[in-house]
């Protein structure tokens, strides 16, 4: 468990260092909400819709918005503005894995322009340390904008059956992140990492934010291999942030099924820094 597991969101937004993380943490205490809805789905109505009915109860909204079939750039401008009327965060879940050239570009322009839009994206760090070091240059490049309230998330693990990402694998996450602490907020992952040793020495001082993926209330799993944990065993094993899918979206009521991991993941959440 992380050293600062037990400590409150609006503790943790006072005094942390990364300004996007500390506007996490200050959403999720104003919100009462720990959880981030993965919109995976393939219209922009659905996913507009989505982001406006949801937003009251979510602090980040999870998009693929390459799967969208219709994507534009009113689409864009419309979930900007929902986030604002929201007060939640855009995490774009792109992971981003290929040399430091390649992903600036990938970030920071194309059709996509993801730089400009999502608050929130993640990597992977197969191609090692490059990637991190890469994505990270793009927002202190001249003329960027909003670099304050951009930042990386390191997939550390996965929770499909069979991941290798494990082992050195995580261990290396854990180590970039340290290295840039400016700019990665912290990591995808099964549990808190902070207290995986880097050059055999724990980090006391750090706060790394933990969003886990797979939370279900309900399934246990599907036939792909996708593995699913209840946002109180997320919760308790140091996750910061639930990310929750089909759980929510494709709920007969999404607005009632949100409510409900809502209140699962902030009662999981006040037994953990014991309230």
């Amino acid at each position: 468990m992380s050293s600062k597991s037990h400590i409150s969101y609006a503790t943790r937004a006072i005094n942390h260092p990364n300004p996007l993380t500390a506007k996490l943490f200050s959403i999720a205490e104003a919100k009462k909400t720990n959880v981030t809805v993965s919109a995976d789905v393939t219209t922009s109505a659905e996913l507009l819709d989505l982001a406006d009915r949801l937003g009251p109860y979510i602090a980040v909204l999870k998009t693929h918005i390459d799967i969208l079939e219709d994507l534009t750039p009113s689409t864009l401008s419309s979930l900007q503005s929902l986030a604002t009327k929201h007060n939640f965060l855009i995490f774009e879940d792109r992971k981003f894995i290929d040399i430091g050239n390649t992903v600036q570009k990938q970030y920071h322009g194309g059709a996509l322009r993801i730089s400009e839009w999502a608050h929130i994206i993640n990597c992977a760090i197969l191609p090692g340390e490059g990637i991190v070091e890469a994505l990270a240059q793009t927002t202190q490049s001249p003329g960027f904008e909003n670099a304050s309230e951009r930042g990386l998330l390191i997939l550390a693990e996965m929770t499909s059956k069979g991941s290798l990402a494990t082992g050195t694998y995580t261990e290396r996450s854990v180590e970039y992140a340290r290295r840039y602490k400016g700019f990665v907020m912290g990591f995808v992952s099964t549990k808190a990492l902070s207290d995986v040793r880097a050059e055999g020495k724990e980090d006391d001082g750090e706060d790394f934010v933990v969003f886990t993926t797979g939370v279900n209330l309900s399934d246990k799993g599907d036939k792909l291999g996708q593995q699913y944990q209840t946002p109180e065993s997320a919760v308790g094993r140091g996750a910061d942030f639930i990310i929750a899918g089909r759980g929510i979206y494709k709920a007969e009521d999404p607005v009632e099924a949100a409510k409900r991991y809502r209140e699962e993941g902030w009662n999981a959440y006040l037994k953990r820094i014991g309230q």
